[in-house]
């Protein structure tokens, strides 16, 4: 099952599910702020992306923590994601071995509809 992680008044959240449902395409949506994203989950989207994509550093929380003065290692920014996930750029799809970060419509249609 395809599952899509982020906030429900996100627009770019909000654009990947119109995109989701528009073309059919059955989702479960985890809110970060119901259902907290573990250090586990964080670690295996690791797996198969990089710190910096996951990593927001263009939103409120990451200016209202200050985290670009503490210049963060890779670890620390994990660390971070999993301890504030409204550091963690949204939305976040995961299907079969596929981790999307972000709203991108080609990347969508060329890895969700088969």
């Amino acid at each position: 099952m395809l599952r899509i992680y982020g906030i429900k008044n996100c627009d770019s959240v909000r654009k990947a599910v119109k995109f989701l449902k528009s073309n059919e395409i059955p989702y479960e949506f985890i809110d970060f702020r119901e259902t907290p994203v573990a250090q586990e989950t964080i670690d295996a989207w690791l797996e198969r992306s990089d710190i910096d994509t996951l990593f927001n550093t263009r939103g409120t929380t990451y200016r209202t923590l200050k985290l670009k003065e503490k210049n963060l290692s890779n670890d620390e920014k994990r660390q971070w994601l999993a301890k504030e996930n409204m550091l963690i750029k949204r939305p976040v799809i995961t299907f079969e071995n596929h981790v999307i970060i972000g709203y991108n419509e080609l990347q969508y249609q060329n890895l969700l509809l088969k």
